[in-house]
């Protein structure tokens, strides 16, 4: 399967209805191989003790968005993709408001990829940005112990979204 700027698989990624971005109320408004948006209306879920928004929540968007840009480019291939680094910077902290977390490849090889996003607040200043490299990996690849692929029911691994 080959995504192109039309396919929009933003409908299916927020029809799974358990999991990370359930709990932190993550929303994609547009997810296709070359650009994932997503967005979060900040809660007390986001928020360590000074009120500001956590780290590792801005690790944890920049990490999905990403990846779902990753995995929607490896598809094509029979792949899947995980994880191998993310490094997030702070730049301005955040409150309150709604957040956009926007996601674009630097380079989609064979065998890895690197993505970049940016966590911007509701007026457009910056918040957070990250660079996430992943590993493609081909299908029956384990991880963990376990053959790759999506829990809890969903689509496994190299299936196109429901």
């Amino acid at each position: 399967m080959s995504t192109t700027d039309a396919d929009d698989f933003s409908t299916a990624l927020n029809g799974v209805v358990d999991g990370w971005n359930r709990a932190m109320g993550l929303q994609f408004t547009r997810a296709n191989e070359k650009e994932v948006v997503a967005t979060f209306t900040v809660g007390p879920q986001h928020r360590q003790p000074y009120g500001i928004v956590h780290g590792g929540v801005h690790c944890g968007v920049i990490e999905t968005v990403c990846s779902t840009g990753a995995a929607l480019f490896a598809m094509k291939n029979g792949q899947s993709v995980v994880g191998l680094e993310n490094h997030t910077s702070f730049l301005h902290a955040a409150r309150e408001g709604t957040m956009t977390a926007t996601a674009k490849p630097l380079t989609r090889g064979r065998r890895s990829q690197v993505w970049e996003a940016t966590v911007t607040d509701e007026a457009g200043k910056i918040a957070a940005t990250g660079r996430v490299r992943l590993i493609c990996l081909d299908a029956g690849a384990e991880v963990g112990g376990r053959t790759v692929a999506i829990e809890s029911g969903h689509s496994t691994e190299g299936a196109e979204p429901k």
